[in-house]
């Protein structure tokens, strides 16, 4: 840890699945690589509260932990919506967390990019915008988040442990990303040197009726245009006791729809009323949202993801949504 918070060129390396693309297009340039592969952070582990996830236990393993898949489905499905197998092979859980973004404006060293460069400019303001965020989005940056698995653990109430100089501390999964604002250079709320040792997930009767949906242009290797991570408890006649969403490909970290739980909590949903009460809870999520002519499409997709993904947990025919 000494060798990273000492050096402000220094950067931790896990699987490497995103740094060593940076590397070879010249977005990130570290004067040193610190591998912490072989540290022992690589098992699950059940607690009292839950599950204990090690930063350096790989997507493929934790996809198909039977801890995960009976507790958390939402997140085992949320991990073999992305990439593709050899990639969740390598690919680590602390590392999927910090993922940078897919924008291809950022990964273009030839064009300016304040994310890459502060105080640049936005080349996706007035450029291709299709990928753009239309939520919690800045006049410096419009870039979205690409991990899967980190939209899953915001809906699912996750903890992330962090140690850094001064001991160890624990971010709520919500809390680990930040908006754009001025500074999209930004990304986390973590220090320089910090390392991501594990994260925790609450047992809970919601976490074990979760689920995923990814909507994307492609059935493999492809990055969100939208994504929804539900969870839902029902009372005998279903109506909603208890709902957490959150989404993707909508904004600079996972969105939390607060907004559209709240509206959904009491709502009776069946075969019948389940499109008309998801769509309204929807549209109240997206009040404040800025569509553009490119990404006007995301808000129907929104509509029929969170459907789909709320209708699977319903006892409803499986509707996958468009992909």
């Amino acid at each position: 840890m000494a060798a990273v918070t000492g050096d402000p060129q220094a950067r931790y390396l896990g699987g490497g699945t995103n740094l060593v693309d940076h590397l070879k297009l010249g977005v990130s340039t570290p004067g040193r690589l610190v591998d912490i592969s072989k540290l022992p952070l690589d098992t699950v582990e059940q607690t009292e509260a839950g599950l204990r996830i090690g930063t350096n236990v790989r997507n493929s393993d934790l996809a198909a932990h039977p801890l995960v898949r009976s507790g958390w489905p939402g997140v085992s499905r949320a991990l073999l919506a992305g990439a593709n197998g050899q990639i969740r092979n390598q690919a680590t859980t602390g590392g999927n967390l910090l993922q940078r973004t897919r924008c291809v404006y950022f990964q273009d060293i030839t064009t300016p990019c304040n994310k890459r460069e502060p105080g640049s400019g936005c080349s996706a303001l007035e450029g291709y915008g299709r990928y753009n965020a239309v939520l919690g989005a800045s006049e410096a940056c419009v870039a979205t988040h690409p991990s899967d698995l980190a939209v899953a653990l915001t809906a699912l109430d996750a903890v992330v442990v962090v140690l850094g100089p001064e001991g160890e501390r624990q971010v709520p999964m919500a809390d680990l990303h930040t908006l754009p604002g001025h500074h999209p250079e930004i990304e986390t709320t973590l220090s320089h040197g910090e390392l991501i040792t594990a994260v925790e997930l609450p047992a809970t009767p919601l976490a074990r009726r979760s689920t995923y949906v990814k909507t994307r242009d492609r059935a493999s290797f492809a990055f969100a245009l939208v994504s929804v991570a539900a969870a839902v408890t029902l009372d005998d006649d279903g109506t909603v006791r208890d709902v957490a969403l959150a989404w993707g490909g909508v904004a600079h970290k996972p969105w939390r729809a607060r907004r559209a739980e709240q509206a959904l909590r009491g709502e009776r949903i069946d075969e019948d009323s389940i499109d008309r009460v998801v769509s309204q809870a929807v549209d109240e999520e997206l009040r404040d949202a800025a569509f553009g002519q490119d990404t006007e499409y995301k808000r129907p997709l929104l509509r029929g993801a969170t459907t789909a993904a709320l209708f699977r947990l319903t006892g409803g025919t499986d509707r996958e949504g468009p992909r």
